[in-house]
């Protein structure tokens, strides 16, 4: 395939997996009440850190701070998340997972860990490592257009 055509499909592609991924997780979620979006925010407070701000998670997640304000309303009214005053700054709010959360996030963990399985069969971790890279210099390059 020609360099040109490559480019020109690699926004499409990016898009088709995202699509998927998510139609695949939140019907393996739905029971719980719980979709992409919502178990990707528990995902990165459990990873990136208890206690960020609003504002701290809205920029690890590359989402609008209005969209995130909804998602983390809904998973403050199911008791998965809480927010609390910050020492430093009190007009800020730091985001814990509940103890619920905490449990909740082993079953929403492995369904994730089972699809992303099944959705990454056949495929070498060199080739995994390599994309991996790609995303991360697509989004410097994005961080930079945004400067």
């Amino acid at each position: 395939m020609d360099p040109q055509t490559l480019r020109d499909q690699f926004p499409f592609a990016v898009a088709r997996v995202t699509r998927r991924w998510r139609k695949l997780l939140d019907e393996r979620l739905k029971d719980l009440g719980v979709t992409q979006a919502r178990w990707s925010t528990m995902v990165y407070l459990q990873r990136g850190g208890e206690g960020l701000t609003q504002r701290e998670l809205a920029h690890l997640m590359a989402i609008e701070n209005p969209t995130l304000v909804r998602l983390l309303d809904s998973l403050e009214e199911q008791g998965l998340i809480e927010r609390r005053p910050c020492k430093r700054d009190r007009r800020a709010r730091r985001l814990y997972l509940t103890s619920a959360g905490e449990r909740f996030m082993s079953d929403l963990n492995e369904r994730g860990n089972v699809l992303r399985d099944e959705m990454l069969k056949g495929i070498e971790d060199k080739d995994l490592e390599v994309a991996l890279h790609v995303f991360e210099r697509v989004m410097e390059n994005a961080a930079d257009l945004k400067k």
